[in-house]
């Protein structure tokens, strides 16, 4: 159970970890937030006390010491810096590293981690230079009403609590992060040294804390204490007595003479405060307020089931439809319908479910472009446009590497030095733009850099070099930045000389073609490069067209489809070079049954099925369309991992095997097929 615990602490803390990061690559462009800095702060304090409630001391000791920077920041006594920022990321991936580790007893681990410890009190202990002059306190004479409530606690443990493993200074910095506190520490039963025992603890406190939290929220704080505490906690007023210079000369009195506050006391001084406002004791009943779960965390193997059972489900749905059809009971028929369009909207709760939004993977991007920028000098700002899009986390699983390799090139090789960029005429900070929308049933994601761009005459003069092309070919611009992606095209000695883009680029399009995406490359020397990524938004089940080839059944995804055209075999009969004339309008076409290699029909009709490809159409001959079926794809395995236009099958409602054409991988082969014959 307790591994259990600490399972699910660990996985609390990566999205705490993941909020913190998130929340100083804002500091870093606004220094002086406050809510910025306040939010670091509570992420910082929640990995400190969860950590010592579950067994990560080290995390615990070492998130203090980061936490006591950023209590300076927030109260003013210490500036936000380059080097506390940079400081901070280490100690974020210093942070990820015990979360995955837990506490060492390697002494060079151990030597390590004293050392950072050290580098942090280093930062916290250079106040004195780096401090912000604190802003004079305007002292309010008259206490509003904001909303808030100002709470006296009295917190008097008992002797025995250090020896429990409780430290009591964790509470007060508990009550610190709720809002705005004052203590007063009474050390009065603290003995002669001679009887002084280091394991007991003599001290207690009283805190006066404004906040606007519930009494409630407060006890919460004292949870695990209470039969190790004596706890009292009492509502003195609305609104935040410590604005009140009568109050705060009245809690310095009494830590001075070492005297108990009282609530009448304070209760009297706040009224004189707000002019004779209204008595505290019809204030003091705490509103409990309707707790309403939005949102529940679930294990990603659970979704994964999830999925894997519905598509189960929707191949014996396709079974009963087609016993349905054979038995030709009207009861049965109409029961069919009805299980058909539960399972359809079974089907798309499930896969909304196991859609996330792109933003929850950006953030390492965001690191990398930071952490590589200053690496090589360069200032280059990484931005993001729709990170609220949302896409199935396998896809997602699988675009991180793809991503993260074209942004590197772009740091490393797309966006110029300063200096460099200056002599251009353009701004010293480089941006790298990633922007993802909706387009039909796809996602488009665009990534933009504003470097110096590639050269295509450089492109096309290295293809030739490397034998890839004839020299006397003739290649529109589009179809020279396709050279990019051929494999072997560029060489690492030459990495600089088309901005890196070329190594490992055939890699990137083998990765996005595995998940039915298509990437694409456009540049502007001077101006920068763009890559476009069309991806799915779900791998699992698509609604596709049911065709048939021979004796063969395919799917085509209707996401894909433009048109459907009836023709007679006499018109492809006089086609020229594949391309057939419809409506005034030429269009290319693929007779499948050359593409699979079956034996070619004589029949009066064939069927064209115009296809988006690109920016263009593109028509596939079949010999017949059975109708729309919903379609479980499933991977073909090991075997035909190569088979470069399949992209899965699904089985039928009979047993059979139906393959999905992946239209896109399809097109583009048969284009290259058709210009090696061609050369």
């Amino acid at each position: 159970m307790i591994d259990k615990f600490k399972a699910k602490f660990v996985e609390e803390s990566n999205d705490n970890v993941h909020d913190l990061e998130e929340a100083l690559l804002l500091l870093e462009k606004d220094t002086s937030n406050s809510e910025i800095i306040e939010r670091i702060f509570r992420a910082m304090h929640t990995l400190k006390g969860g950590g010592a409630m579950f067994g990560f001391n080290q995390l615990s000791e070492f998130t203090h010491h980061l936490e006591t920077v950023f209590d300076l920041i927030r109260n003013n006594k210490l500036s936000v810096t380059e080097d506390i920022i940079s400081l901070t990321f280490e100690s974020i991936d210093h942070i990820k590293h015990m979360l995955e580790v837990g506490d060492v007893e390697d002494e060079e681990e151990l030597a390590n981690q004293a050392t950072f410890i050290q580098r942090v009190q280093r930062m916290s202990n250079s106040e004195s230079t780096a401090s912000m002059p604190a802003p004079a306190k305007v002292k309010v004479p008259e206490i509003k009403d904001d909303g808030s409530k100002t709470f006296l606690i009295k917190i008097k443990p008992n002797e025995e609590i250090l020896k429990n493993g409780t430290n009591p200074f964790y509470l007060l910095d508990d009550l610190h992060a709720m809002g705005d506190a004052k203590v007063i520490a009474f050390h009065e039963s603290v003995p002669a040294l001679s009887n002084f025992n280091p394991v007991n603890s003599y001290c207690h406190w009283q805190v006066l804390l404004n906040t606007s939290e519930s009494i409630n929220d407060i006890k919460d704080v004292f949870i695990f204490v209470e039969d190790e505490c004596e706890i009292s906690i009492d509502e003195i007023s609305s609104g935040n007595l410590l604005a009140s210079d009568s109050i705060i000369s009245a809690m310095d009195e009494a830590a001075k003479l070492q005297k108990l506050l009282t609530k009448e006391e304070l209760v009297n001084k706040s009224s004189a405060n707000k002019g004779g406002a209204e008595k505290k004791d019809a204030k003091k009943k705490v509103q409990l307020k309707e707790h309403k779960i939005s949102s529940i965390r679930v294990n990603s193997t659970k979704i994964d089931e999830l999925v894997n059972l519905v598509s189960e489900l929707v191949t014996i749905q396709a079974q009963l439809n087609l016993f349905a059809e054979n038995d030709g009971n009207p009861a049965v028929l109409a029961l069919a319908e009805n299980i058909q369009k539960l399972s359809r909207q079974l089907r798309d709760n499930a896969f909304s479910i196991s859609l996330i939004p792109l933003q929850s993977e950006l953030m390492r991007f965001q690191r990398l472009v930071r952490d590589l920028s200053k690496e090589l000098d360069k200032d280059i700002e990484f931005v993001i446009e729709g990170g609220d899009i949302e896409l199935d986390k396998n896809i997602i699983e699988h675009l991180t590497d793809p991503l993260l390799h074209i942004i590197r090139n772009a740091v490393d090789h797309g966006i110029e030095m300063p200096d460099e960029r200056i002599k251009s005429g353009k701004s010293p900070k480089g941006t790298i733009l990633f922007k993802a929308y909706y387009s039909g049933a796809s996602v488009m994601v665009e990534l933009m850099d504003d470097g110096k761009g590639i050269d295509p005459e450089f492109i096309r003069n290295k293809a030739i070099s490397k034998g890839l092309i004839d020299a006397n070919t003739e290649l529109s611009r589009k179809e020279i930045f396709e050279l990019v992606f051929l494999s072997g095209f560029s060489t690492k000695e030459e990495v600089t000389d088309v901005s890196g883009r070329g190594v490992g680029m055939d890699v990137v399009k083998k990765k996005i073609g595995e998940i039915r995406g298509e990437v694409s490359l456009d540049s502007e020397i001077g101006k920068g490069t763009t890559l476009t990524l069309e991806l799915p938004m779900t791998l699992s089940i698509i609604d596709g067209l049911l065709v048939k080839v021979d004796k063969n059944q395919y799917v085509i995804p209707i996401a894909n489809i433009e048109k459907i055209f009836a023709l007679d075999t006499v018109s492809f009969g006089k086609t020229f070079n594949h391309v057939v004339n419809i409506d005034e309008e030429q269009y290319p076409f693929i007779d499948l049954r050359e593409t699979f290699d079956t034996e070619l029909g004589n029949k009066g009709t064939e069927q064209l099925i115009l296809v988006k490809y690109e920016d263009r159409k593109v028509g596939l001959l079949v010999d017949q369309v059975i109708g729309e079926y919903q379609t479980v794809v499933k991977p073909l395995g090991r075997f035909l991992k190569k088979q470069e236009n399949i992209s899965g099958a699904s089985i039928m409602g009979d047993g059979t095997i139906a393959l999905v054409i992946d239209t896109n991988r399809l097109i583009h082969n048969n284009a290259i097929k058709k210009y090696r014959t061609k050369n």
